[in-house]
């Protein structure tokens, strides 16, 4: 039988966002040669409520685009051979080239998916630097890639799956832990 637990409800999510939003403002010393990249579906609603809540505080917009990435999946490679995360729609309008690029995902998992993230804004320019921000932190990294900004570190075991659910995609803000 399945166990359901809720690990951020609404409130918490907002409160993390906040505090990621004023750890990159304080991190880049500004936002001014900032540009936040969201990976589809998820990570670009999350890279949204950062923007928004930035220019909240900051007085003005920072730059944003997103990333599609819809052909990865954590078993791609045991169903298919040769498989790997593809790119399919980059959605960034603004040079990349010397600027401070922040990848932003709700789940870091094995960390494929950021791999392939990066792989695509390299495909952009090259930017001065890369920096990751997660809503959520689970551990289990088959490659050597670490966030740094991070909304909760939740260590998980491998058979349990952590469920982010957003408002404007599933009608509410809530992260869950499955453990079967």
């Amino acid at each position: 039988m399945s166990q359901v637990i809720e690990l951020l409800d609404g409130p918490s999510m907002s409160r993390a966002i906040t505090r990621i939003a004023h750890e990159i403002i304080e991190r880049n010393k500004g936002i001014d040669e900032v540009i936040l990249v969201g990976i589809k579906t998820r990570g670009a609603y999350l890279a949204r409520r950062l923007a928004e809540r930035i220019e909240q505080i900051e007085g003005k917009a920072i730059r944003t685009g997103e990333l599609d990435i819809t052909l990865y999946r954590d078993d791609l490679s045991t169903k298919y051979e040769n498989a790997e995360a593809q790119v399919q729609q980059v959605d960034v309008e603004h040079d990349v080239s010397n600027q401070k690029v922040i990848l932003i995902d709700d789940v870091l998992y094995t960390g494929r998916t950021v791999r392939a993230g990066l792989d695509a804004i390299m495909d952009l320019g090259r930017p001065s630097q890369i920096q990751l921000a997660v809503l959520v932190d689970r551990g289990h990294r088959e490659l050597p890639i670490r966030a740094d900004y991070v909304g909760k570190n939740i260590p998980t075991a491998g058979h349990e799956r952590i469920v982010v659910k957003l408002d404007e995609v599933d009608g509410q803000d809530v992260v869950l832990i499955h453990r079967d």
